[in-house]
């Protein structure tokens, strides 16, 4: 079935019958697995044959396979591009049009799959052509399709036109553009030249399309085609408005020019546009931003009206169908619908907003027919109608909040309704359906509460918060009473799922997630209206708190009071906190702003709800009550809870610099809130939470729930890992707390429990031994001294360091330390240490290196007893890493030589019993769990090289003692890298941390010790330009950046040393000739060739483009002539005389314009970045090719 010398060309027509019987034959081959792989192979050679052309016409127009005529359009196009610079215009005229009126003629016979083939062949040839097309060729070829699309040569046939143009809007579009093997810059002229010229003639002519046959479906006249044909002609209509537009195109002398053009990444394969100003954080919307020459088109009120009228006039007519609804029709229309919602920009006209409302006014009240009233449209979709109409809606509804602000938003309906009042009933009525949903239905009642919610955080939560305008009073009760449904919808599915079976699916975290975003977006309404939901939620967590009581005894089943409790607090604690994540939390503002209180500082909103919570913790405190009637599930939620608002309400440490008081009147302030005299939100927060007031208090009682929750719920991890990782840390985080907590009786028993080894906190798992360790060791930041804070951690981490010493110099260690309880023992101890070693602090430091120096020994027994246990070598790491992260910036010089010395023994050790090592036939296969831990290992041991490594750039020990010398921090870290580096192959960079991890310091090394690299063996220093190599085509950006730091390193380093006299890199950059006798170049020849075909012709980012120069530089500084040669070769492989002159003068201008010398000073280093900008600019667009 060999088909590899065949030729077409003629018009023989038995040569174009066996083609089309062979492949015929090969798509019946296609569907027998036996002869796949030959028909596969006969039609691969059909498409690489000799101009194919007519063989490809002859099978379209006479086979009666389908799948033999799809063949034939995929070779026709395939051969077209191939051999188009043969093709005289006549043909390539002949061959566009020959697609055309296939698809035009045929329209009513043939598949779609077929048509819809052959027109994208037509879209294709269309714009191979594009530029090379004189405005001639192009109208007659428009006329054509014009006639087609507006129905000149029948239905069918105005369907297919529509189809065309569809694929010839979508064959422009950067996105779903072919590969036809031309430059970059070509696409972007096509695409451009289309926007310009062609893309509101097609609009205009979908309008029209749309028009004319939608007359006639409403008089009754309309067959099922011309459904059809109105569809499309809306579906082309609505694809137009997805076009990615430019901004303001105008034409020049030179052609399209684009002026105003949004943000672009040149270097990147979307070939243009990203579109960054289309959306706003956290919406689902993208803006329509087409520009000021489509008004007419869009925003006239006159195409306005009618579109409205035609989708309520089809809705009329199709009332009894409820199937209509979901019709491409109805589904085309609304699309459309939608899509002029979120119009935005220089379309509309100056006029200080006033076109842009009276646009959204009259699409809102055509949408609000879709939604309202709310009941009635939900109802009508329990009864069987679909829900795309009210999804429509909704994202109608999302797309004009996103654009405008609350006030107007509400306006927009006056003074018929309120537009807020609208998205409220709508957005309780789906909260109530979700409430009651069976599993079919969850889907659009999720996706339709999730477009709500994010109409509701657009409006409440702008994406620039300086512009943030206040809530209008409407709004406040609209949100009031959408908290309110949500809060008793909510507390009802609690109750009714309190005897479900828990999730222990790997998806809970998933649901989790989803269910504290969830709560935030509600505790977003819910702050828009605090004095409403605040005391709501206060009350109910109160009267909950009073049930609990009645259910003692047996009396009644408190498990659905429960569920409704852990509910509750989870709401409480996202409405009255944020999470932080990195920041300071504050109060939010909204709580403070808009309740102001005179009384009683008690009463205010937030303190009521603050204290119903206290005292449900206060109640977990009962041993009695908790037993009888807590769940573990009940606890999680009241820790959780604190641990959020901790953060926030208790002794916060900036007390007094609040809004409602300033630094110098801080004192004063204080006296006049204590005095009762007037409170505000904040200063009301204070009295009840600060210092002064009764935070000490509620800082106890916390203590102790954190201590309960560790010591009387065994087993319960989920609860000791919250309360490890959250709320324990959030009570150490400040130093002002710190202070009380030292001191207070619960948290010293914890301590001492932790300290002498009390096996209750020792059966917990590892992370969370090292948590607990890392919160006790910070809470010494509150003692009054640092020797006091020295002896504390000494106190707490000493008996943990004599354990470990005691197990490793036990006789029987070989066999003891084998047992399992054993190994758990020595992770535990291990974890212990970590978590205290990552605690350290300036007062702290001296302890924390005193108790690890103490265990070095012992480690080092370890290492070489559990070298085949993964589990603890990995343990043992991290704990040096981070003890030595934490250490090595405050240490004198005989205690760095201290701890180099175990440093390098550790690695020496690990190399010798050859840990980690895995040979590459095993590394190709890397799924174990055991393999994965051995590449855990080789990523901590290059984290300990790293922060050894930065001894050198943040050092705070003092100069006093000049007799002992300080280390040589390059050479123990080019030891360890000597050790290691046998172990870390290509292929084990490929893992994304590992692969991070070295580069980070190899970049580090190169960049601070430029000259260590020089005295490298060949060997060693071939292995790092080939991890180099790797490094540079690294999809990871900063792992491209980091090889372009130490490409920078290596070509300053060198270039410097020889403009002083110097070897510099010496033999490594010499050129050598290898086994074959070929020439291997030296290794900066290397770097610049590959650095500059990478800037030409791959993807990267913009951000890249910086460091590439700064590399670039050096690398061609140190030779120069390299540089002029490989132009030379680019030059050479460029047919074009006129890309040709453009390429020599792009190559000249990178090293001869805005004044660049033969210098690396930072001013130079700046003008060839510019310089390189301009560069790759001008190239780039022309050089790839797509």
């Amino acid at each position: 079935m060999g088909m590899e010398h065949e030729t077409y060309s003629g018009g023989d027509l038995g040569s174009l019958q066996d083609a089309m019987q062979l492949v015929e034959q090969a798509c019946l081959g296609l569907q027998e697995p036996s002869s796949r792989a030959a028909a596969e192979a006969t039609l691969l050679a059909f498409r690489r044959s000799h101009y194919p052309i007519q063989a490809c016409q002859y099978i379209l127009e006479h086979s009666h396979m389908a799948n033999a005529r799809f063949q034939a359009a995929a070779a026709l196009q395939e051969a077209a591009l191939r051999e188009w610079g043969f093709f005289r215009v006549e043909e390539k005229n002949n061959l566009r049009s020959y697609c055309l009126h296939y698809v035009t003629a045929r329209s009513e016979t043939l598949e779609a799959y077929v048509l819809s083939k052959v027109s994208a062949v037509a879209a294709v040839l269309m714009k191979r052509g594009w530029l090379e097309m004189v405005a001639t060729e192009k109208e007659a070829f428009f006329n054509e399709v014009k006639q087609a699309v507006l129905g000149a040569h029948g239905l069918a046939a105005q369907r297919s036109g529509i189809a065309f143009v569809e694929s010839l809007v979508s064959e422009f579009a950067p996105s779903t553009a072919s590969a036809i093997g031309l430059s970059v810059e070509f696409h972007e002229h096509c695409r451009a030249s289309l926007e310009l010229d062609y893309l509101q003639t097609f609009y205009a002519w979908g309008q029209d399309t749309a028009v004319t046959v939608a007359e006639r479906i409403l008089q009754g006249l309309g067959s099922t085609l011309e459904v059809n044909v109105c569809a499309s002609a809306l579906r082309l209509m609505s694809q137009l408005l997805c076009w990615e537009f430019q901004g303001t195109l105008i034409r020049g002398a030179g052609g399209v020019i684009v002026v105003g053009k949004t943000g672009t990444n040149a270097f990147s394969t979307s070939m243009g546009r990203e579109n960054f100003g289309g959306r706003r954080s956290g919406d689902h919307t993208t803006l329509v931003q087409p520009g000021p020459a489509w008004q007419n088109l869009l925003i006239s009120p006159n195409r306005i009206h009618w579109l409205l009228e035609l989708y309520t006039r089809f809705r009329q007519c199709a009332s009894d169908d409820k199937s209509w609804i979901d019709s491409p029709l109805a589904v085309s229309t609304r699309q459309l619908i939608v899509q002029l919602c979120s119009l935005s920009g220089n379309i509309f006209p100056s006029d200080g907003g006033t076109t842009h409302e009276q646009h959204m006014q009259l699409l809102l009240s055509a949408v609000t027919t879709w939604l309202s009233p709310p009941e009635a449209v939900i109802s009508s979709i329990k009864s069987g109608k679909s829900e795309s109409e009210l999804i429509d809606g909704c994202r109608a509804l999302l797309s004009i909040a996103t654009l405008s602000s609350p006030s107007s938003f509400d306006q927009l309906l006056k003074p018929l309704a309120s537009t807020l009042n609208l998205l409220s009933s709508l957005t309780q009525e789906v909260i109530k359906k979700c409430g009651q949903t069976c599993d079919e239905e969850q889907t659009w009642t999720e996706e339709t509460l999730e477009i709500l919610l994010d109409t509701w955080t657009v409006l409440l939560q702008p994406a620039d918060l300086s512009k943030r305008i206040p809530f209008p009073p409407s709004g406040v009760e609209a949100a009031a009473a959408v908290f309110q449904t949500f809060v008793d919808t909510e507390l009802r599915v609690a109750a009714a799922s309190a005897h479900d079976e828990g999730d222990g699916t790997e998806q809970l975290h998933a649901a989790i997630a989803a269910r504290d975003e969830r709560l935030g977006a509600f505790a977003l309404i819910a702050r828009a209206a605090p004095a409403a939901s605040i005391p709501l939620l206060a009350e109910l967590v109160t009267q909950h708190c009073s049930l609990i009581h009645q259910c003692r005894g047996g009396r009644s089943d408190p498990t659905p009071i429960l569920e409704e409790l852990h509910w509750l607090l989870l709401m409480s604690g996202h409405v009255l906190a944020d999470p932080g994540d990195g920041e300071t939390p504050v109060v939010p503002e909204s709580i403070l702003a808009q309740i102001s209180f005179t009384e009683n500082p008690s009463n205010h909103p937030a303190v009521l709800l603050s204290h119903s919570a206290i005292t449900l913790a206060q109640q977990s405190l009962d041993g009695g009550l908790r037993a009888e009637i807590f769940s573990s599930r009940l606890m999680e939620a009241i820790v959780w809870f604190f641990s959020r608002w901790a953060d926030t309400y208790l002794m916060p440490a900036d007390a007094g610099r609040g809004p409602s008081s300033t630094p110098s009147g801080h004192e004063s302030d204080q006296q006049h809130t204590m005095a009762g005299t007037h409170y505000d939100g904040r200063n009301a927060l204070l009295a009840a939470f600060g210092e002064q007031g009764n935070g000490k208090a509620v800082l106890e009682t916390l203590l102790q729930v954190g201590v309960t929750s560790l010591t009387s719920w065994p087993g319960e991890r989920n609860l000791h890992e919250i309360t490890c990782f959250q709320l324990l840390p959030s009570l150490v985080r400040r130093r002002n707390i710190c202070a009380h907590i030292v001191s207070m009786g619960a948290w010293q028993e914890l301590a001492k429990a932790f300290a002498f080894q009390d096996l209750a906190l020792l059966v917990f798992a590892a992370p969370i031994q090292r948590a607990l360790a890392e919160t006790l060791c910070r809470s010494a930041s509150g003692m009054e001294s640092g020797d006091n804070t020295n002896q504390y951690v000494k106190d707490l981490m000493v008996p943990i360091a004599c354990s470990l010493s005691d197990l490793s110099s036990r006789p029987d260690l070989k066999n003891f330390a084998q047992q399992p309880d054993a190994i758990l023992m020595v992770c535990c101890l291990i974890e212990r240490l970590r978590g205290a070693a990552r605690a350290v602090m300036p007062r702290s430091q001296k302890a924390i290196f005193e108790v690890g120096a103490a265990v070095m020994e012992p480690l080092l027994i370890f290492l070489e007893v559990y070298k085949n246990q993964s589990a603890v070598v990995y343990a043992l790491l991290k704990y040096v890493v981070d003890w030595v992260d934490g250490q090595v910036a405050f240490l004198e010089a005989k205690d760095t030589a201290i701890l180099f010395n175990f440093c390098v023994r550790l690695l020496q050790i690990y190399s010798t019993h050859n840990i980690g090592k895995v040979s590459l036939s095993t590394s190709k296969n890397l799924l174990t769990e055991s393999q994965t831990e051995k590449y855990k290992d080789l990523r901590a041991l290059l984290q300990l090289l790293t922060n050894l490594s930065s001894k050198d750039l943040v050092d705070f020990a003092s100069d006093g003692n000049d007799e002992v010398e300080n280390p040589d921090v390059a050479q123990v870290v080019y030891l360890g890298l000597h050790i290691i580096n046998p172990l870390i192959s290509v292929d084990l960079l490929k893992y994304p941390k590992l692969c991070r991890q070295y580069f980070t310091l190899l970049a580090h090394m190169l960049e601070v010790y430029p000259e260590k690299i020089a005295k490298l063996s060949t060997e060693a220093f071939g292995h790092i330009v080939g991890t180099l190599d790797f490094g540079l085509r690294h999809q990871d950006v900063e792992v491209v950046n980091m090889c372009l730091t130490a490409l920078n390193a290596i070509a300053f380093f060198h270039y410097q040393a020889i403009c002083r006299g110097q070897e510099g890199l010496g033999m490594h950059v010499a050129s050598t000739q290898g086994a074959n006798a070929a020439i291997q170049e030296g290794v900066l020849l290397h770097f610049l060739r590959s650095l500059l075909q990478f800037l030409l012709f791959e993807d990267y980012s913009n951000e890249l483009v910086d460091p590439a120069a700064d590399a670039l530089l050096p690398l061609i500084l140190c030779n120069t002539a390299m540089y002029q040669r490989l132009g030379q070769e680019l030059l050479q492989g460029q047919p074009n005389v006129l890309l040709q002159s453009r390429l020599a003068t792009a190559f000249h201008m990178l090293i001869n314009s805005n004044q660049v010398t033969a210098s690396l000073d930072r001013a130079n280093r700046r003008k060839f970045r510019e310089n390189l900008y301009i560069f790759l600019a001008d190239v780039r667009g022309f050089l790839r090719t797509r």
